[in-house]
């Protein structure tokens, strides 16, 4: 892997982004993204994550993250990991997923391939990390971030999409608590 894609201080802001492996559609549910929203609060609580901007798209997310303290590569690891487990589960166990048996089918498919011998792959396996250089680069990621949804016909305003953190930038609540530019 590059240089350029990893964590290198974890005294800086980064810009990731992952998807979900042959970008499969996972996030059409709510209950799913809720998932990872938790994830995410238990990781800022027990893990020293900060959030600065996300969005939870169909099939990848966007954040800006740093770090209290902890290497930001380990939590990402570990709430990567979490969350595969947690979404195995919800997958398999939800009676209303039709498409089920594809989701679970693609993602064995994903563990095996390429003589990774798992049995199961729910994320790509990179995030390519990039630094926040500077409080311009900041806000330029933040609002690429933001637009996501808007982009892709999702709503009209940042602001109305409920899986992003736009909402904390126009005066709203958002789902999750952040911190802001340093």
């Amino acid at each position: 892997m590059s240089r350029k894609y990893k964590f290198s201080d974890n005294n800086k802001l980064y810009f990731i982004s992952f998807a979900v492996v042959y970008w499969i559609d996972l996030f059409v549910r709510n209950e799913y993204k809720d998932i990872v929203l938790d994830s995410w609060r238990y990781c800022q609580k027990e893990k020293d994550l900060e959030i600065y901007g996300w969005c939870i798209m169909t099939s990848h997310i966007h954040m800006i993250i740093g770090s209290k303290g902890r290497e930001l590569s380990k939590i990402v690891g570990e709430m990567k990991s979490y969350t595969s487990t947690s979404l195995k589960e919800a997958i398999t166990n939800h009676s209303g997923e039709s498409r089920k048996e594809w989701m679970l089918w693609m993602m064995n498919r994903a563990g095996t391939k390429n003589g990774n011998n798992r049995e199961w792959q729910l994320w790509q396996q990179n995030n390519k990390p990039l630094e926040i250089l500077n409080e311009q680069m900041f806000f330029q990621k933040l609002d690429y971030i933001h637009r996501n949804p808007v982009e892709a016909g999702f709503v009209e305003n940042k602001e109305d999409y409920l899986y992003s953190s736009a909402r904390d930038f126009y005066d709203g609540k958002g789902l999750i608590g952040l911190c802001y530019w340093r």
